[in-house]
């Protein structure tokens, strides 16, 4: 669709921590092959949107130790699209950034922003969804975020509160965002059918969005624009790598989606997953008859509900419910699948003891 244009990806905050130990700090779960196509999550997030964005306004944000990977699963993108981050800032200097080299290229659009690790099973719904944000946002200066349609209540989201009297289009006036909850409260949210999931998504035009950084974190703003100055002069990189290190590490929602007026929200319904841990692999995957999800050498008995990861040596399991198998050529896991939050304290327990060559 002429005048929309996508920066997609969060790379650089990923560090596999997660999915370890399949997705080491080299090999973020974005890169990751987690589904049945045999594409990785950042390879179907650009496929996906092919439809509104061509290929030569895609933007890549990421860390710059990602961008060898970048370049190899998706080849399509131009080198000058792929944006590498000194250092990981959060999401708000990642998304300026994007902001700026999109206006240094078009002057203004409309931006689509897009984390690399979600899945969606109804891409069609997805893109008129995205469509209709994107005529939201190209009619005046308002930010515009996509919602997910909360299925249950789930304590690991933020939310978002909107007013259902108040419509563009079909988006809802946000009222409020507000941080991840606990079992009753989400509870409550969801009976209320006036909150949405926080998804990560976010539609405006190149202009609106750096407003609203200017408004809210002024430093950040000022910053940017030293690094827009230096696009394309044999000084941009030294430039980026000044400016990035001293910007404050900060959140779009924190630093701005939180603080500001004039936000509205589309209701999502396309199938979507964040894929935050080895359970979304029971989601993704198909089990078989005795709820197992598992891929490579496996031989199981009187094995239930379990996630088996393996490759070309043989993994043999024995009496087991509900457990996270993942063998890699450096580390095996073996996890309850109800602790799989607190894999986490694995990477944790390695940094302490300075075993950094299972990171």
């Amino acid at each position: 669709v002429q005048g929309r244009r996508l920066i997609g990806g969060r790379q650089a905050g990923g560090r596999g921590e997660r999915f370890w130990p399949k997705s080491p700090q080299s090999l973020p779960k974005q890169f990751l092959n987690l589904t049945d196509d045999g594409k990785t999550m950042i390879q179907l997030t650009v496929e996906r949107i092919l439809p509104l964005v061509a290929m030569e306004d895609i933007y890549i944000s990421t860390n710059r130790d990602y961008k060898a990977l970048v370049q190899a699963q998706l080849p399509g993108i131009p080198e000058e699209n792929i944006l590498c981050e000194p250092v990981g800032k959060n999401t708000a200097p990642c998304i300026g950034l994007g902001a700026v080299h999109m206006k240094k290229k078009y002057g203004d659009a409309v931006m689509i922003v897009l984390p690399s690790d979600h899945l969606i099973k109804y891409t069609s719904i997805f893109l008129n969804t995205l469509s209709d944000a994107a005529d939201v946002a190209e009619q005046g200066g308002d930010l515009v975020t996509v919602g997910i349609t909360p299925t249950y209540p789930e304590t690991g989201y933020g939310y978002i509160k909107f007013q259902p009297d108040s419509v563009r289009g079909r988006a809802f006036a946000v009222e409020r965002f507000v941080e991840k909850p606990d079992l009753e409260t989400a509870k409550d949210y969801l009976a209320t059918e006036q909150y949405l999931w926080n998804s990560g998504m976010f539609i405006w035009k190149v202009s609106t969005i750096l407003d609203n950084l200017n408004a809210f974190l002024p430093e950040t703003c000022d910053g940017l624009r030293r690094i827009e100055e230096a696009i394309a002069t044999p000084e941009e990189q030294a430039v980026l790598e000044r400016e990035f290190a001293a910007f404050k590490s900060e959140s779009i929602d924190y630093g701005v989606m939180e603080k500001a007026n004039s936000i509205y929200i589309l209701s999502g319904s396309f199938g979507w997953d964040d894929v935050g841990s080895w359970l979304a692999v029971g989601r993704i995957k198909k089990s078989n008859e005795f709820g197992n999800v598992v891929s490579g050498n496996v031989v199981t008995v009187d094995t239930k509900n379990t996630i088996i990861q393996g490759d070309e040596k043989l993994i043999a399991t024995v009496g087991v419910h509900n457990l996270i198998v993942v063998d890699t050529p450096d580390a095996m896991l073996i996890c309850d699948a109800g602790s799989a939050g607190n894999i986490k304290k694995v990477i944790e327990n390695l940094k302490i003891c300075n075993r950094t060559q299972y990171l």
